[in-house]
């Protein structure tokens, strides 16, 4: 059985004009990475690892740096801040728990990265089926459990 002859398109007889630009306010994309939390997160940070971190957060991560003064470090989430405070010299942890981060796009991809780049972290499995998450240090010695966003069906 042959392929049937396609139908042939006669050419317009209006020429189209090009669209107008449209000036209405453009609305920005959502940021690939989410906070895990109910409002902005703090944490400290060793001062002189501003490279380190950006390369870890908005590099890496998909985090979005954000104007502050000298002494801290802002990163924008889709839905809160992750504020580091500097500081000189050993840095005191008052909690170890981690911040937990979700990424939009393969946990998989994540940790090819990490792996390329010699970053340690630690996959870790949850007791849920399919829930896993890859926990690691920052360059100030903070926890973080990144997850992958899963959507309901």
């Amino acid at each position: 059985m042959s392929a049937p002859d396609p139908i042939p398109i006669e050419p317009s007889a209006v020429p189209l004009a090009p669209a107008a630009e449209d000036k209405r306010p453009k609305m920005p994309q959502p940021l690939p990475v989410r906070l895990i939390a109910v409002d902005d997160v703090s944490l400290p940070a060793r001062s002189g690892l501003e490279p380190d971190m950006d390369h870890l957060y908005v590099t890496l991560l998909g985090f979005l740096r954000t104007p502050s003064p000298s002494s801290t470090l802002i990163y924008q989430a889709d839905n809160f801040r992750l504020c580091f405070t500097l500081a000189e010299g050993l840095i005191p942890h008052d909690t170890h728990r981690p911040a937990q981060i979700e990424i939009l796009w393969s946990l998989g991809d994540l940790e090819l990265k990490f792996v390329e780049l010699e970053i340690p972290y630690t996959r870790q499995r949850a007791l849920t089926p399919g829930s896993e998450a890859l926990v690691l240090l920052d360059p100030s010695g903070n926890w973080l459990e990144i997850t992958e966003h899963r959507q309901l069906i």
